[in-house]
């Protein structure tokens, strides 16, 4: 499965990628701009972490690549890929109620906690992307 040499870059639909569980060492990238905003991102074998403008957006342990990754009010979306299963971590809004799409099935709606974090395992492997939506409700 691909990952992304250059850590992070822009879609030509408007999302952004981003990751390499194929590193050793840990590698990161900064002030990256799309859209006005600053991204940041540092990942390797072991964690996969993204930040907008300072702010924890995205984490994964261990390590994954993110394709098309798009995060709107109400809902976020990407692909995601790695060589094992994975703990991804999100911030969102603080307590309020999110459904889950595993490849569009649902597997049920999560709350965040008081910090809006919403945090959940998904199992990965090499061969395929999963497609991951996650929906106000």
């Amino acid at each position: 499965m691909a990952v992304i040499e250059e850590l992070i870059r822009k879609e030509n639909n408007g999302s952004i990628s981003f990751g390499n569980y194929n590193l050793s060492t840990k590698s990161k990238l900064a002030d990256f701009e799309h859209e006005g905003d600053l991204y940041k991102v540092k990942t390797f074998k072991e964690i996969t972490k993204l930040e907008k403008n300072g702010m924890f957006v995205y984490e994964s342990v261990p390590g994954t690549a993110v394709f098309d990754f798009n995060a709107k009010e109400q809902n976020v979306s990407f692909k995601v890929a790695g060589t094992d299963n994975a703990q991804i971590t999100l911030e969102l809004e603080a307590e309020k109620e999110y459904e889950l799409f595993k490849d569009d099935i649902s597997l049920g709606r999560m709350k965040t906690n008081l910090g809006g974090k919403l945090i959940f395992s998904i199992e990965l492997n090499e061969e395929e992307k999963v497609s991951i939506k996650v929906v106000k409700y």
